[in-house]
């Protein structure tokens, strides 16, 4: 009885924390990035995710997208391209951990973002 205790137990925490709910891209403007926390530091950010824009290319609707990451190496790159249009590869976990991050998306992977929605179309002489 105990070991099924146990086993359940093992089984939620797994699902909770470590279980991957869903993996994607996400490409935005990444207007912030900090290391942050109380008592856990970690690497914090946001960015903007821009849908309608106008004709003078200025985002009219919008939403933030708050991440967290885990790899030095990750955020060293984002701590560099802060103001960027950036992607990014994330999962999704069902919760966190307190000395994981503060939010459920965990960043893995980034580069800078070739299709650029606001970048000029005409060169400039």
């Amino acid at each position: 009885m105990l070991f099924i205790l146990f086993l359940l137990l093992a089984s939620f925490v797994y699902w909770k924390y470590f279980f991957t709910y869903s993996e994607g891209y996400r490409a935005g403007l990444l207007q912030k990035f900090s290391k942050k926390g109380t008592l856990f530091k970690t690497y914090e950010g946001e960015m903007i995710l821009s849908s309608v824009q106008s004709r003078t290319d200025i985002a009219i609707a919008s939403e933030k997208f708050f991440f967290s990451v885990t790899d030095e190496t990750v955020a060293g790159k984002l701590n560099d391209l802060q103001g960027e249009y950036i992607v990014v590869h994330y999962h999704e976990k069902n919760g966190v951990l307190p000395w994981v991050g503060d939010t459920r998306y965990l960043v893995d992977s980034v580069r800078v973002n070739d299709k650029n929605p606001f970048r000029l179309n005409t060169v400039l002489e």
